[in-house]
């Protein structure tokens, strides 16, 4: 069988799928352009992929021998799932694995917002420290006992939960599907409508999946009601959020800051709108970028594919009950 990777992986994990396979890795453009991609999945019995590769019915049809994808993230909106299903092909995901890490890095984004620790290295990297800063100069503010409203209550958005415990925050949320009382109660939770979770909330941070119902769910509409000193956060996917009525709303001061991890379209560079904001925190797409994670998701990615070349259910499957 043949396998192609759209990028490399930890040698470890190639060096197992090469055992039984003959693999083919992508080194050159990333992510591999569609032309490139149709044209060497001809004959592919599998497929790793990643959260930035379109895996379209184009493709799928394209790829006459393929019986497994497996992608290396925890999102799987860039596979047609349901054409996948059709052609009897086995999508697979790694979940749970990036979940602490994703939850880690939501604080590290809440905490270096709040606190203005990026713009305080900017001043002293842009030699603009001048003077030992008094009562009144660069105040940032305290996460302590404020209220944290969590879009997307999944196995992420339970872990930002405990660490938020950490600072006695008052926690909301709104999710699809309303927790059980003894869920709520077990992690000191509130349920709340969507208007009602950004109207209270001192920071909002987004966790819900990106599908047809989520694009662009966070607006406009929803900026209005957020208080003028609320923040907004989002590790999640950039799609979930209309990037323009973000851009508006910080602009004019609608809500005080943002701290984002994904963007509607990535890479962005210094040129984007956002980059040029102070009240601004961004991280390049690393909510699970950590030694530890990452290897396990490549352990977890290969071990699915080869599990579902093999007739066997993946550990974990998108689209196998």
């Amino acid at each position: 069988m043949k396998v192609l990777l759209t990028r490399r992986l930890h040698d470890f994990a190639v060096k197992e799928l090469r055992k039984q396979y003959t693999v083919e890795i992508n080194r050159k453009k990333i992510p591999m352009p569609k032309k490139e991609l149709l044209l060497r999945i001809r004959d592919k019995d599998g497929l790793i992929c990643f959260p930035y590769d379109i895996i379209d019915s184009e493709i799928i049809d394209a790829a006459k021998n393929l019986k497994a994808i497996s992608t290396y993230s925890v999102g799987y909106d860039q596979i047609d799932i349901k054409h996948a299903a059709k052609k009897g092909i086995v999508v697979s995901y790694t979940p749970e694995v990036l979940t602490r890490t994703t939850a880690d890095h939501t604080i590290a984004l809440i905490l270096a917002l709040l606190r203005r620790v990026t713009e305080g290295d900017r001043i002293i990297r842009h030699n603009k420290w001048k003077t030992i800063f008094g009562p009144y100069d660069f105040l940032g503010i305290d996460l302590y006992r404020k209220t944290l409203g969590i879009l997307g209550m999944g196995r992420i958005g339970k872990e930002v939960v405990k660490r938020a415990k950490g600072f006695e925050m008052n926690v909301l949320y709104y999710n699809r599907h309303k927790l059980s009382n003894n869920e709520e109660k077990e992690l000191g939770i509130r349920y709340v409508s969507l208007k009602k979770l950004f109207e209270e909330s001192d920071i909002i941070t987004v966790h819900t999946p990106y599908t047809e119902e989520t694009h662009e769910i966070v607006n406009l509409q929803l900026f209005k009601r957020m208080k003028p000193t609320a923040f907004l956060v989002n590790t999640a996917r950039g799609k979930i959020l209309k990037e323009k009525d973000l851009i508006f709303a910080l602009k004019k001061k609608i809500i005080a800051g943002a701290a984002l991890d994904v963007f509607q379209k990535e890479p962005i560079d210094r040129k984007h709108p956002l980059a040029r904001m102070e009240n601004v925190v961004l991280t390049p797409h690393i909510g699970s970028s950590t030694e530890e994670t990452r290897r396990k998701m490549s352990e977890i990615a290969v071990e699915n594919l080869i599990l579902s070349l093999s007739g066997k259910n993946p550990i974990y499957s998108v689209n196998m009950s």
